[in-house]
């Protein structure tokens, strides 16, 4: 972010120095300016490919039963209110809420065995992939912030990882952050503050004007960068601040505005009322899907988003005939998206929550918590689709073939992203190398 006081300081830009613009343009966290924290995201090199992953975290935990393991055959107070629909998978069925997805399951890979919750009401596991107790110094980074670090980012002018998690009452759905790597690698919160910043809001005629002087200073100031370019050899972290502050690309990226409105109307629309709760932040933002997509191809490596609320105490299936057919639509196109932009292979998307939910219906017309099994969602990352991997007892309420772990996932992420979970670490605060994933955990063979 840019802030100037008053237009006296910006009225020098002509007469800066390359370090006096570095002061002033340094986009600070702390102490760091951006430089530095360029130097700290290109520690351990850089690569020229551009691998992609979207998360979307499903918060609360989503019912399995009710979406992609229904069991019919089951009591009622066990099947519940929901019907399995044909997929064009033959002999797969999914829930009538996701028909969308259904005829998209050539596309995917449901996993209907996760196993591993550590049962807690919040991101972390989904973000790191790994449980809350015994965390080093700092905690455990979020994969973003992880991948930063070994890659740094894939185009100049867009961070590496970008966070589009609303902001929820309940403050464990919130993103966990960067643990032991630190403000160098924490993802770019696009929401809030530093979306604004980006928008020009309630302005007036006069300081339309002052922004228009701003403007043409800062257009100068470009023109004399690209001079000082053509006359000096920059370091290459400098060159890369260079490229964030004079780029728009990241603004691009993040201005639906500038999308097809065919395309962005094939999302649907936001619902910030999904819920009767919603006012607390667990909404169902459609455009997200959008904007993971666009922000991938304009570099981001890492885009995770929370999508509406599943901790459906009460309610389950009032709730579910709300939330889920939304969940649908937003995927399906998504979906429909990385292969008409040719991105199948380059972007992996994984879908899921922190843990499932009881087989038994509550007397509240609920399902409670439930960490002996759920599900995820993935596709593209370059993946053999078109699967299911797992299957349950006859209750859905743990598998009886193929468990796959959290860790397990988050390997096979690592490998579409071309990391080596075996060799590669990260070193924590106490200058410990730290591997990816405990040992033990590989890609998952059927995805490799």
């Amino acid at each position: 972010m840019l802030t100037f006081y008053d237009k006296r300081p910006f009225r020098q830009c002509d007469g800066l120095s390359r370090r006096t613009f570095l002061q002033v343009g340094g986009l600070a966290m702390g102490e760091l300016a951006l430089p530095q924290l360029l130097q700290a995201e290109a520690a351990s090199g850089q690569t020229s490919s551009h691998k992609a992953v979207i998360m979307i975290y499903l918060t609360g935990g989503p019912p399995h039963l009710d979406m992609v393991d229904l069991k019919p055959d089951a009591p009622s107070d066990i099947r519940g209110e929901f019907h399995p629909i044909n997929t064009s998978l033959p002999g797969v069925q999914i829930s009538e809420l996701m028909p969308r997805l259904a005829e998209r399951m050539d596309r995917l890979v449901t996993i209907r065995t996760i196993v591993g919750s550590d049962g807690r009401h919040s991101s972390f596991q989904c973000v790191t992939g790994r449980q809350f107790a015994n965390q080093p110094q700092g905690g455990w980074p979020g994969f973003e912030s992880i991948v930063s670090k070994l890659y740094g980012p894939a185009h100049p002018a867009v961070p590496a990882g970008v966070n589009l998690f609303m902001k929820m009452a309940h403050g464990p759905y919130n993103h966990p952050g960067s643990g032991f790597l630190g403000a160098a690698h924490q993802a770019f919160v696009a929401e809030g503050e530093a979306r604004a910043n980006m928008q020009l809001n309630e302005v007036s005629i006069e300081r339309l004007d002052e922004r228009r002087e701003l403007l043409a200073g800062f257009d100068q100031f470009r023109r004399n960068i690209d001079r000082q370019r053509s006359q000096t050899s920059f370091d290459p972290l400098t060159e890369q601040a260079l490229n964030v502050l004079t780029s728009s690309r990241l603004a691009d990226a993040l201005d639906l505005d500038k999308e097809d409105p065919a395309i962005r109307a094939s999302y649907g629309k936001d619902d910030t009322k999904v819920l009767s709760y919603s006012h607390l932040g667990y909404q169902a933002i459609m455009s997200k899907f959008l904007l993971a997509r666009r922000l991938v191809q304009a570099g981001a490596r890492c885009v995770t988003a929370t999508f509406a609320d599943f901790d459906w105490h009460g309610g389950n299936f009032s709730n579910g005939r709300r939330a889920i057919p939304l969940l649908d639509q937003g995927l399906a196109a998504l979906i429909d998206d990385l292969y008409r932009h040719g991105l199948e292979n380059d972007v992996t998307v994984v879908v899921w929550g922190e843990f499932g939910r009881t087989p038994k219906i509550n007397q509240s017309a609920g399902r409670d918590h439930w960490n002996r099994n759920t599900f995820a969602l993935l596709a593209g990352g370059g993946m053999p689709v078109g699967q299911v991997i797992g299957s349950t007892n006859r209750y859905a309420e743990e598998p009886i073939d193929r468990p796959v772990h959290f860790q397990e996932v988050f390997a096979t992420i690592y490998r579409n992203l071309g990391i080596d979970t075996e060799s590669t670490t990260i070193t924590d605060l106490t200058g410990r190398p730290r591997y990816l994933v405990d040992a033990g955990y590989q890609p998952l063979p059927e995805l490799v």
